[in-house]
């Protein structure tokens, strides 16, 4: 899982501050039950003490920008945060089918879309590079399918520290890295299939081209604000220092209204919303890539579609932890709000989406892909490992129903695509995009 941030989004933070008097409402939100003195004061609190004291109190969106991606003490810059001894196990880690399944989802697109070429596989916060080594894989074994193809591949990566560990999973090992820390692609190599391979920091430094983009666990731990209603209207919930307990630090609600308090959609029914204006940039930087050179975007994510009110949560050592004890030892994430990136696609592509990932992988063939590897396999530990991974993927109160995948896709991709300019009506319909519905060949 990485992170992307916008130097024009962080100034919403500053800007926030200069309109806001010092006097701030007594409300404010409990942040858990555990006790002060039972919380260390680690060193991104006594950073955030520092910060808040200096400029005041800090939105939720800045405060997870510092815990998460701050360079000196980040959580996500010095944690290896995946696997069993990490603080969350994500569905690659969990089993190979999963990054198989969505590896044919890419092929399948590029095979409906006219066999382009040339194509880019982009991956937003390749985590361990898990994924990207099982799609990989699958391109390897379809080879035949791909032999006229230039594939490359782009992974997008903050983390110096995720980045080394993606190349150790990635990399053919006798091919040396070249690195250069202050280029926009700080890294590049060859894969062990043998593609070129690139790091980026940012989406916009990715080469413009044909492109399928992958954010799996991405968009969640990006910083959202967050807002509750009040009888004055919707007022943006800060982050401050406790009065009553100097090492703690509490949620409070801004006295008057708040820059970001634009992005509230018009109309909103909900008393409490998340909103998150980085996400809204990449969404928007996608559109515009795959509107003007096709591919499409698959996202896979917690997420509802507009409906849910407060998600924001910590996770350490695969338990809930308070998001405002013991800053930097955690994870943070929110609930990726799908209403809201279809909104900011501003209809430059088509959305589908989002459904559940027991449903996505029913209609990408996981139960047949399950009986053959049953089937190549004696070994009762195998067996059971992939019977426990595809439970665990599958089961409707396990990953089942709790991910969901979103698409972006060109206009023309669609049957019903109304930016079919030149379409003449003896041309086939588009084949159905996999996942979204039962995968078909042709």
């Amino acid at each position: 899982m990485g992170v992307l941030s916008r130097a024009g989004v962080g100034t919403l933070c500053a800007a926030a501050r200069a309109v806001i008097p010092c006097l701030w409402r007594g409300k404010c939100f409990s942040s858990g039950k555990e006790l002060a003195e039972n919380s260390p004061v680690t060193p991104m609190l006594r950073h955030l003490m520092y910060k808040i004291k200096s400029t005041g109190p800090i939105t939720v969106a800045e405060y997870m920008r510092e815990v998460l991606t701050n360079p000196a003490k980040g959580y996500y810059v010095h944690h290896d945060m995946l696997g069993e001894k990490g603080d969350f196990i994500t569905s690659p880690e969990i089993s190979q089918i999963f990054g198989e399944l969505l590896g044919i989802w890419f092929i399948s697109e590029w095979m409906a879309t006219g066999k382009s070429s040339t194509f880019q596989l982009v991956e937003l916060g390749p985590g361990r590079g898990t994924l990207t080594g099982d799609i990989l894989r699958v391109f390897s074994q379809l080879g035949s399918v791909l032999k006229n193809s230039d594939i490359s591949v782009h992974l997008v990566e903050v983390s110096q520290r995720l980045s080394e560990i993606q190349a150790i999973t990635l990399i053919e090992e006798n091919v040396p890295l070249e690195r250069n820390a202050g280029s926009p692609v700080y890294m590049k190599g060859v894969t062990k299939s043998g593609l070129p391979i690139s790091w980026y920091r940012d989406i916009q430094d990715v080469p413009k081209g044909y492109s399928f983009y992958l954010a799996h666990e991405f968009f969640d731990v990006l910083p959202v604000h967050k807002f509750q209603k009040t009888p004055q209207g919707w007022r943006e919930v800060f982050i401050d220092i406790d009065p009553q307990v100097s090492d703690k630090l509490r949620f409070v609600l801004a006295p008057c209204a708040t820059p970001a308090e634009a992005f509230i959609r018009s109309g909103e029914t909900r008393d409490h919303v998340e909103v998150c204006p980085d996400a809204g940039v990449i969404i928007q930087e996608l559109s515009q890539r795959i509107a003007r050179a096709g591919g499409a975007a698959l996202i896979a994510d917690y997420g509802h579609d507009g409906t849910k009110t407060d998600t924001f949560r910590g996770f350490c050592g695969h338990k809930l932890h308070d998001v405002l004890i013991a800053p930097g030892t955690a994870d943070l994430t929110a609930d990726v709000d799908f209403s809201y990136l279809r909104r900011m696609a501003q209809g430059k592509v088509a959305s589908l989406g989002p459904i559940t990932q027991q449903m996505f992988l029913k209609n990408m063939g996981i139960d047949v892909r399950l009986k053959v590897l049953l089937g190549n396999s004696d070994e009762p530990s195998t067996r059971q490992q992939l019977l426990q991974g595809y439970d665990m993927l599958m089961n409707s109160k396990k990953m089942g129903e709790r991910f969901n995948f979103f698409a972006l896709v060109p206009h023309q991709r669609l049957p019903d695509g109304s930016h079919q300019m030149n379409a003449r009506k003896s041309n086939p319909s588009p084949a159905p995009v996999a996942g979204f519905d039962e995968l078909a060949w042709r």
